[in-house]
């Protein structure tokens, strides 16, 4: 029997492995895998969750995964007893080795194996505002699989890697926001030797950051009653539920799902503005505290989208300003003691929102999902390298990305 197969959740039909929606509907295709039972393996960072990933290899080399632990000074002060941190970043001390401090190092490795997988010599595409093109540019400098990133302008600085080499990855800079970078990705992914890395639709990307579900599970002793996470396009969210569904059908770890909580960084926050059908604005305003956190088009609609998820936990999102985050931000790292990313600090502010708001009860058992830390300590303590802008373009430039595919050709022959 194969490991797993990929399943539509609505019309219940069979696909292809490598493929991402049903096409009658368009729905997210989901994995069911062989094990039901939820078995961690005896293998490295992520790998220990290999039985509910959809590989059937694995790269050993760089892999981190989440921690999970309890907190006691944190939990303490917002008013909580069984407050459960989920930390995705560097901090060796606690036993976190992600070297690119973000949790989408969870969704690398998994989607760069399928590759090696389908023994495919096309170019990885990968349009991110930042910390997914460097954790995909980690694990492409130790496979030397081809990797193209087109960023915006403003993700640059963010572009750092540990020490390797990167003669297998190529940057696009566009002068413009995310979104003209995922337009301008989808065009030179229809060309010949090029493939999207996926988004939402990819299996691998999802069950990746659901690990983090995994991993939290195994610590609590349960599934949560509670998730808390800040989010851009929601595939985390969509993530966790989807993960707390197979441990729920497990048996051993409680029959409720979890309630999932999605963060968004005000003022710009196009789920929210979904969720309540208002028009969203097309445009990411100045200022935000986090951009990594806007996405123009997220897949709120489809089907086992952020709207399936909201309303299966009977969830809910939340809307954090730039003041409130900071807040968050300096509070969870004068009481836990390590650094965090700003969507992180967005996620921790809707946890205190949620504990004012009595939406959640002091004796429930909450996870937090901080999805990204420690990047000052890893600056500190790792040898690193910035990937600097290899072509840079217009978004406004109608052959923007041809001349992104020349210059991808010219640096790989």
């Amino acid at each position: 029997m194969d490991k797993y197969r990929l399943i539509c959740p609505k019309c219940g039909k069979t696909y292809g492995k490598y493929d991402m929606v049903c096409p009658t509907d368009g729905t997210l295709l989901r994995t069911e895998y062989s094990k039901t039972r939820f078995k961690p393996c005896d293998l490295p960072g992520i790998w220990k969750f290999y039985n509910w990933l959809p590989v059937e290899g694995i790269i050993k080399k760089g892999t981190g995964k989440t921690l999970t632990y309890r907190s006691e000074d944190l939990a303490e002060k917002v008013g909580l007893e069984k407050l459960y941190i989920s930390f995705n970043g560097y901090w060796p001390e606690k036993g976190a080795f992600m070297k690119t401090c973000s949790f989408k190092d969870l969704e690398s490795y998994p989607t760069m194996q399928r590759v090696i997988e389908q023994e495919e010599k096309n170019t990885m595409v990968v349009a991110s505002a930042g910390n997914t093109a460097r954790a995909f540019a980690h694990v492409s400098s130790i496979t030397d699989l081809p990797l193209l990133l087109v960023v915006p302008e403003n993700a640059i600085e963010k572009l750092w890697i540990p020490a390797g080499s990167t003669s297998s990855i190529c940057v696009a800079t566009v002068q413009g926001d995310y979104y003209d970078a995922i337009s301008i990705a989808s065009h030179i992914t229809e060309k010949e030797g090029f493939v999207p890395e996926g988004g939402a639709k990819n299996v691998a990307r999802r069950d990746g950051m659901g690990t983090v579900m995994l991993d939290a599970t195994l610590t609590m002793k349960s599934l949560p009653d509670h998730y808390f996470q800040a989010v851009g396009s929601g595939t985390g969210g969509i993530a966790a539920w989807e993960a707390a569904m197979r441990l729920k059908e497990d048996g051993r770890y409680g029959d409720e799902l979890p309630q999932l909580h999605l963060a968004q960084n005000l003022p710009c926050a196009p789920l929210i503005q979904l969720h309540e059908s208002v028009a969203v604005d097309p445009k990411c305003p100045e200022g935000m505290y986090d951009t990594v956190l806007f996405n123009r088009k997220p897949p709120y609609e489809v089907g086992g989208g952020v709207r399936d998820a909201l309303e299966a936990t009977e969830g809910d999102f939340y809307g954090i300003t730039n003041e409130e985050a900071e807040e968050a931000r300096l509070l969870f790292e004068e009481l836990e003691g390590i650094d965090i990313m700003n969507s992180a600090a967005v996620a921790t502010a809707a946890l205190i929102k949620a504990v004012r708001d009595t939406k959640v009860s002091r004796s429930d058992i909450i996870m937090l999902n901080i999805t990204g830390g420690g990047v000052k300590k890893a600056l500190k303590e790792l040898a690193t390298i910035r990937l600097e802008p290899d072509v840079v373009v217009s978004p406004d430039d109608s052959e923007a990305p041809a001349k992104i595919i020349q210059k991808t050709k010219d640096k790989f022959e």
